[in-house]
């Protein structure tokens, strides 16, 4: 854990004054210039450091055995890879965190990548975190459901699994196997009768008591004893339980002990390949091929495999496969449990130290392992072969996107294929529920963590008035686009871009000194704040829409197309609307940038719609009674279960709410109040 936190403040000037020339060079040093300055008052100790540029941002994390003695090799002028010299070059201030052991500072070096995510730092691209089967025994019955987060319910959890999919047709097939409930509390406390998952099987109903909580309760054990890898002993014992009811001519019970034989041989049958001789691992297996990296991550549990999953981290293009693999483990578990056994593809550069930081992080002992025959090996090799035709499949469609950008910019006659390109539309019942979306591409196909959905909150729109939902949406998320770059423009303009100009000439002479070209040390990774072009799902109205607003607001330099279907509607006949053209025009039917642009419009229909119906969804199940203070989730179920909905309730009176269990007069008189000023 982190002991203290050594900073050194850099100089500030005051908000108002202005820096001449000659001032600013004294208080801009260069990077290597900047770092000597830290090297006085480092400890020679374990700890993780951080590197900040000009505008406070953190550009690297590292950690180190020895602070004094890692930091100061950056402070030599020559013997650095273009990556690194561009990164001291850019450095304009550095923070430090003490730490008791090198595995500690592992660790944290994980955790503060993953939080601030530098620009030379090898990046997890994808950090959902994965699906898990929770059976849940914080009621009388317990619940089987898929769970997501912090694992602070009270129950047994089963996973990872590498896809919601997996999760799903688990539970589905022990549904079948072990007859569990997987309704909410809420819905398990209020039935009066069973519902269709009793009628086609899938379930016991131990909510209406037919069966008994004990019967249950041992229906959930063997569930946990499946999960837990005990599958043969409980397939063992339904097939002696079946011939004992087929012995004793109760055949009806002998065809339910059958039908949990199937659906347990489903559950194993569909997990692919299970080794017999790994009970729980983790298998990473990368591959480097056109400056990507691709690692693929297969998870083994209870003896079964449990899915895969590839990722594709962010990384420099000359660091070898061996470095990112490394990098890419550490921040892997920063948030997630720790299996017993890792196995890798390739030997990386801190495995033996990995392991002592994943020992203290799971509280046992965990095992690192490059497997060379055998079992393992054969594991690790098919790991491998997903990865290389994932990365295949990966570069082919980076190719195929490049083409379609390409060939985008040369039909709306951009300058340059767009590197972001938004997509605008609005979904609605009448005016109600009414959502606005914008969906993101860029070079590496959709961008979703960048994708935003807008609540409509004007008050004085009409019902379906889709220009003003248009305008709305347009004018609150380039507002703040123009906000955020005023602010930036404020920084440039004072001691920051005194640094910036100096940090970037810094990096121009580190190329020269590696001898790279310019472009090569473009960062071009970094995904634009500001798209190049705004597609608009509509015709002229929306376009006219669209250009009113970026007009407002001083937005003049980005694309602006109207997407409006044919006189019949029909897909392939989209007209393009531009601004200050006579009429629209129209792509070749079998045009590949039609249908690029048919996909990028149908993503943001599909994420307007899904949005759209889950608010809807929200408003529908909203009760009344969540709106009163002091109403809890015990009170409202007692007032339910009294009065069987929220409408009785607002009828009720006073001394029929004091009736209820919990409510006392106080509370009825609050209710009451509540439902009569509504009606007034």
């Amino acid at each position: 854990m982190p002991d203290k936190d050594t900073r050194e403040p850099t100089p500030e000037l005051p908000a108002n004054e202005t820096v001449p020339p000659a001032a600013a060079e004294a208080v801009v040093a260069s990077g290597p210039d900047v770092i000597a300055r830290y090297l006085k008052l480092l400890p020679a100790s374990p700890g993780v450091y951080r590197m900040l540029d000009a505008d406070g941002s953190v550009i690297y994390v590292g950690k180190a055995r020895n602070l004094k003695a890692r930091v100061s090799n950056y402070t030599r002028l020559g013997g650095h890879t273009n990556r690194i010299a561009r990164m001291i070059a850019c450095t304009a201030a550095m923070e430090f965190v003490s730490v008791r052991t090198e595995a500690e500072a592992l660790l944290l070096e994980a955790n503060l990548i993953k939080r601030f995510r530098p620009r030379f730092n090898v990046l997890m691209r994808d950090d959902k975190s994965f699906p898990y089967i929770l059976i849940a025994r914080d009621s009388s019955a317990p619940q089987i459901l898929k769970h997501r987060g912090a694992r602070n319910r009270k129950g047994d959890y089963f996973g990872p699994f590498a896809s919601a999919g997996a999760v799903t047709r688990t539970i589905n097939m022990l549904e079948r196997a072990f007859l569990l409930r997987s309704c909410s509390d809420s819905v398990y406390e209020s039935r009066t009768r069973p519902c269709l998952l009793y009628q086609i099987k899938r379930c016991s109903a131990p909510c209406t008591g037919e069966i008994a909580l004990d019967d249950y309760g041992r229906l959930v054990d063997e569930a946990v004893r499946f999960l837990r890898g005990e599958s043969q002993n409980v397939r063992i014992m339904y097939r002696k339980l079946m011939e004992e009811a087929s012995a004793q001519l109760e055949f009806e019970r002998a065809a339910r002990f059958r039908d949990r034989l199937s659906a347990l041989a489903h559950v194993t049958a569909d997990q692919a390949i299970n080794p017999e001789n790994i009970e729980e691992a983790d298998v990473f297996a990368a591959v480097q091929e056109g400056g990507q990296t691709c690692i693929e991550v297969f998870f083994f549990r209870t003896g079964q495999n449990w899915g895969n999953r590839a990722y594709y981290p962010k990384a420099d293009r000359a660091l070898p496969v061996e470095e990112v693999l490394d990098s890419f483990i550490a921040q892997f578990y920063d948030d997630k449990p720790v299996p017993r056994l890792i196995l890798l593809s390739h030997d990386v550069p801190n495995r033996e130290l990995l392991a002592e930081a994943l020992c203290i992080k799971a509280d046992r002992k965990v095992e690192i392992r490059v497997p060379q025959r055998g079992t393992k090996s054969g594991i690790v090799e098919h790991a491998v072969n997903n990865a290389r035709e994932a990365l295949g499949r990966k570069l082919a469609e980076s190719s195929s996107q490049r083409r379609l950008l390409e060939g985008l910019a040369e039909r709306f006659g951009l300058a340059a294929p767009p590197r972001r390109i938004e997509v605008f539309d609005n979904s609605h019942i009448q005016g109600a529920n009414a959502v606005g979306a914008m969906i993101v591409a860029g070079r590496d196909g959709f961008v979703k963590g960048q994708y935003r959905k807008f609540n409509i909150k004007s008050e004085n729109l009409a019902p379906g008035d889709d220009y003003g939902m248009m305008r709305e949406v347009l004018t609150r998320r380039f507002k703040r686009l123009v906000l955020e770059s005023n602010e930036e423009e404020k920084k440039d303009d004072g001691i920051v871009g005194v640094v910036k100009e100096a940090a970037s000439n810094l990096v121009a002479l580190a190329a020269a000194a590696a001898g790279a070209s310019p472009d090569e040390v473009d960062d071009d990774d970094i995904f634009p704040d500001r798209p190049d072009l705004v597609l608009i799902d509509g015709g002229a109205g929306q376009l006219a829409v669209a250009r009113e607003v970026m007009a407002d607001l001083g937005l003049h330099d980005i694309c602006l197309v109207g997407i409006a279907k044919g006189p019949d509607r029909d897909a392939g006949r989209e007209h393009f609307h531009f601004p200050g053209a006579d009429r629209p025009i129209l792509l070749e039917p079998r045009d590949p940038v039609l249908y690029f642009v048919q996909r990028l419009r149908d993503e943001a229909h599909r994420f307007a719609i899904g949005s759209h119906r889950t608010r809807r969804a929200m408003a529908i199940s909203a009760n009344p009674l969540d709106d009163i203070d002091g109403i809890g989730a015990r009170r409202r179920r007692a007032l339910m279960n009294h009065f069987g909905s929220a409408k009785a309730v607002s009828r009720a009176g006073v001394e029929d709410l004091k009736a209820v269990d919990g409510i006392s007069a106080e509370m009825a008189q609050r209710i009451y109040d509540h439902f009569h000023e509504r009606r007034s």
